[in-house]
């Protein structure tokens, strides 16, 4: 069974972002985003079993990009997050010491963003 870092990559420059996806019998993609056009990023917490993930919203697509943090590029993607001011430092130093799982956004999800 191959590891989740050797089929998705994640890279970056100064201006995109890029995923580059290649699953073993499934079919490949590649896509990108920009870092200005981000509006707000989410970290799941993981368990024992899953990765932890994700989540960037940009202002052209209603879906999120997902990103898995055990992809080949994903801390490091994480720490330029961190470093473009796109999520709160003091909200990631608390995640990396909660034990149980949750959605971490920034910014944070009120009751006004959700839709029903």
């Amino acid at each position: 069974m191959s590891k989740l870092s050797e089929w998705y990559t994640v890279s970056f420059n100064d201006t995109f972002v890029y995923r580059d996806v290649r699953p073993l019998g499934g079919d490949a993609w590649k896509d990108h985003f920009k870092w200005k056009d981000i509006i707000r990023v989410c970290f799941q917490t993981g368990d024992l079993f899953s990765s932890d993930e994700l989540y960037v919203f940009v202002t052209d697509r209603k879906e999120s990009y997902l990103i898995p943090m055990e992809a080949d590029g994903g801390l490091e993607l994480w720490g330029e997050i961190i470093d473009h001011g796109l999520f709160d430092a003091e909200l990631a130093i608390k995640i990396a010491t909660v034990s149980e799982q949750g959605l971490f956004c920034w910014p944070e999800i009120s009751d006004s963003d959700v839709n029903i």
